[in-house]
């Protein structure tokens, strides 16, 4: 049996109220388009961007908040309980944490458009909370965990680094009001490592080691390479974050062979998951996954070309180019995919009663459009910043938010036929 498979056997008793992991991902797809468009205003600062408020900051918090956390979130919520066998010990604050996230992340990305100093707080006010409900009902369930230790302990590195990443925004808004920081730069930097390789990459490391076997009906996947992925990752983030605030580059430099490892690692896992699938034709979704893997491993050789002062042209925005909307997103994307016409089947029905079809929940024109856009848009955004064209960036948002527009599309649809009446 799949590893994936292992944990379906009453599931259906762990699932939650299907407008719970749904809100958090259809709105998700609103913020996705929101990015693309606020990028497209400011296109004109990205190729140069590397800190400061503005347009650019903007669009990136929409991401990263109302794409990737919001996405993380709602998986969380709904996948964990599986996981781990238990239920979450209430759903009222999972609904709390979204009607926090939801204004505060649009307050915030004002506030960081506008440089409003006032906006920026109330907003950074409310998405703090809402993360912090998300992390202590996450615990209590990563508490009473019992089985795979190693996605649980994925769990918790992912909320410590969470904690980290609250604290240092709390702190960087807190400078901009006060100015006690004198060069934020540094720490800055940290925040973006720890959100993108530490709470949003263990998660997606953690989950992968399950969500991928499940898909692809794959057999089991050994634990010891999912313990050194993390130790690996933790190690890598260690040392970093020292070197950068401690202003020792070397230990940057050094924190990539861990780093390294842990990629290596992790593509070792999910080559086995591919090795033993039993499903061969895994469609778009996973061709949007498998290029997700192929942006990371970009990603660390980019990340470590700059570390070593490679001559390439506007490399930290290239560098957070490729991390969040390479990596990250496109991983996410490709795992929506399959986790919402997944938990619509589960909670509708059809005809007679029976189940919904996946082949009737998934539109696959429009994930087609959003695939090829996607990463068309990319292309044109990185060759935009490389050469320090408005232009291409600009048309990089446009083809962006078209491709964002039909992902949106085949959310709605998948939204249409769980609510359509049982015939």
């Amino acid at each position: 049996m799949s590893m994936g498979g292992s944990f379906l056997g009453g599931a259906k008793d762990r699932l939650l109220p299907v407008s719970i992991p749904f809100r958090f991902f259809l709105t998700a797809t609103g913020f996705h388009v929101l990015a693309w468009v606020v990028l497209l205003l400011g296109a004109q600062d990205l190729p140069e961007f590397s800190g400061g408020t503005g347009p650019i900051l903007a669009a990136i918090h929409l991401l990263t908040l109302g794409v990737l956390a919001l996405t993380g979130m709602g998986a969380s919520y709904q996948l964990l309980p599986v996981v781990t066998r238990q239920p979450l010990a209430r759903t009222w604050p999972a609904r709390l944490s979204f009607w926090l996230m939801v204004p505060g992340i649009g307050v915030l990305a004002y506030g960081m458009a506008a440089t409003d100093p006032m906006t920026l707080s109330v907003g950074a006010g409310l998405v703090s909370i809402g993360l912090v409900v998300f992390a202590l009902l996450t615990a209590d369930n990563l508490r009473r965990a019992g089985s795979i230790a190693v996605v649980a302990a994925h769990g918790w590195g992912a909320l410590a680094a969470l904690v980290g990443v609250v604290g240092i925004a709390l702190a960087l808004i807190g400078n901009i009001n006060a100015g006690y920081l004198g060069d934020p730069a540094g720490l800055a930097l940290v925040h973006m490592i720890l959100a993108s390789f530490g709470f949003m990459g263990l998660l997606v490391l953690g989950l992968s080691m399950v969500l991928i076997p499940m898909f692809v009906l794959s057999y089991g996947l050994p634990q010891p390479p999912g313990w050194a992925q993390l130790g690996l990752v933790v190690l890598a983030l260690v040392l970093f974050s020292a070197g950068v605030l401690g202003d020792i580059p070397l230990l940057g430099i050094a924190a990539m062979i861990p780093a390294t490892g842990a990629g290596f690692a992790h593509f070792l896992l999910m080559r086995v998951a591919f090795k033993t699938s039993m499903r061969k034709r895994l469609g778009l979704s996973f061709l949007m996954i498998r290029s997700s893997w192929a942006y990371l491993g970009l990603c660390l050789i980019l990340g470590l070309a700059i570390l070593l002062g490679a001559p390439i042209a506007n490399a930290p925005a290239l560098f957070g180019l490729i991390l969040l909307g390479g990596w990250l997103l496109t991983f996410l994307t490709g795992i929506l995919q399959r986790i919402m016409p997944f938990l619509a089947s589960m909670h509708g029905s059809g005809r007679a009663g029976l189940p919904l079809l996946l082949s009737d929940l998934t539109a696959e024109g429009p994930l087609r459009v959003h695939a090829v856009c996607h990463h068309l848009a990319l292309l044109l955004c990185g060759l935009g910043i490389v050469l320090n064209w408005t232009i291409l960036v600009q048309a990089g948002a446009v083809t962006g938010t078209i491709g964002a527009l039909a992902f949106a599309g085949f959310a709605a649809n998948v939204l249409i036929k769980l609510k359509a009446p049982t015939r």
